[in-house]
């Protein structure tokens, strides 16, 4: 009976993650109201503080939970490959106009960055710990091709990455849009095939 009652209470906790998730990448972090969360869980408001402490307890777990989505994502996209090949076959999959033009899914980041500035330690931590995880990631990939500072360039490549896209989505609709996801690709292409 405890057990089937856990059960119960672990599927709630992750309906409420899940729309949480798909709030935080469509309308950031102030766009996601507590009660917003609770609806798309199907669930009511009250029933919140079973699973959660707070709303920034909420904001950073689901940081987490998608952030590690998306990353399991883009290495899917580069399954088979190695090295720079896979660093570049998982930032094509990250700078595509799929990916700019379906904010519920992927990378929370572009919707909520600018927020997570003003945010509390708990939620920068989390943005901290698993970008980290990002960036070892593809650094080790880097690494095999005997790139100088491997963390240091996945950093930027990062930065590449993550500014392109929310540069792509303020912009969609336009061809501007395009062309900044195409010079991101292009950039890192270059990086990539000077590095070897």
């Amino acid at each position: 009976m405890a057990n089937a009652k856990a059960a119960r209470k672990e599927r709630s906790r992750e309906r409420i993650l899940t729309s949480a998730g798909v709030l935080l990448r469509e309308k950031g972090i102030s766009g996601a109201s507590v009660a917003e969360v609770m609806e798309g869980a199907g669930m009511t408001v009250g029933g919140f503080y079973a699973h959660f402490p707070s709303k920034r307890s909420l904001v950073a777990e689901t940081l987490r939970d998608t952030l590690r989505r998306s990353r399991s994502l883009l290495m899917a996209s580069a399954e088979g490959k190695r090295g720079a090949d896979w660093v570049s076959a998982m930032a094509r999959s990250y700078l595509s106009p799929q990916h700019r033009d379906n904010p519920r899914v992927g990378c929370p980041l572009p919707s909520t960055l600018g927020e997570v500035a003003r945010e509390d330690e708990e939620v920068r931590k989390a943005l901290a710990e698993e970008m980290g995880e990002a960036v070892s990631e593809v650094a080790s990939r880097l690494k095999e091709e005997g790139v100088e500072d491997p963390r240091g360039e996945a950093l930027a490549l990062f930065s590449i990455m993550v500014g392109g896209l929310t540069l792509a989505r303020a912009l969609k609709g336009s061809t501007l849009s395009d062309q900044v996801l195409l010079a991101c690709r292009r950039h890192i292409e270059r990086y990539l095939a000077g590095s070897r």
